[in-house]
């Protein structure tokens, strides 16, 4: 086996995949990112979930809204549902590990404010039912999918916005997806910077 060779195909892949999307992508990158600091000058905040790399990659987009991203700037108002060990632990032995997000997008989630919803299949059980708190308590929905984006892209509204990476492979879809989470990083600190 040349290990080297496998290394190679996999970075040959994975940026193939990358500029595939594309296309795609930027338009609802775009309008995503602008729903995003509507919400945040509304004092909305944005809530994100997944599982797994997902949980993650919402952690991930949270410390850089919280945080910073690469341009100096106050805090933003983002949260992962993902991190509160015994939130998620009470919820997934008293009710359901499918409850684990949606009941606390209903603790927490007001109209003004987004839900980040991550799941590379588009099926998570778990994600989807965040998706009907969402909009159960009138929170836009922003998805990050996969594949052909799975109940969750059924369940979007009009006014919700889908980023569905058009690949099969749960690896490429997860590169895809941290660098749409870059992108809207970065567009929101333009948007609200005033960065050309």
């Amino acid at each position: 086996m040349d290990l080297v060779q496998r290394i190679n195909d996999h970075f040959a892949e994975s940026a193939k995949v990358k500029l595939a999307a594309v296309s795609t992508l930027a338009e609802p990158l775009k309008q995503a990112s602008e729903r995003m600091v509507q919400c945040l000058m509304n004092e909305g905040k944005i809530l994100a979930c997944g599982n797994g790399g997902s949980a993650a990659d919402a952690q991930h987009f949270s410390a850089e809204l919280l945080n910073r991203f690469e341009m100096e700037r106050p805090g933003l108002a983002a949260m992962a549902l993902t991190t509160d060990t015994s939130t998620l632990t009470s919820i997934a032995n008293d009710y359901d590990f499918d409850q684990i997000f949606s009941k606390q997008v209903r603790a927490l989630g007001h109209p003004n404010d987004l839900l980040l919803a991550i799941s590379t299949s588009g099926n998570s059980r778990n994600v989807v039912e965040a998706v009907q708190a969402a909009h159960d308590r009138q929170m836009g929905v922003i998805a990050l999918t996969g594949r052909d984006g799975g109940v969750i892209g059924e369940l979007l509204g009009s006014e919700d916005i889908h980023l569905c990476v058009p690949h099969a492979s749960t690896a490429r879809i997860q590169e895809v997806h941290i660098l749409c989470l870059h992108c809207l990083c970065d567009a929101i600190d333009c948007l609200l910077l005033g960065v050309e």
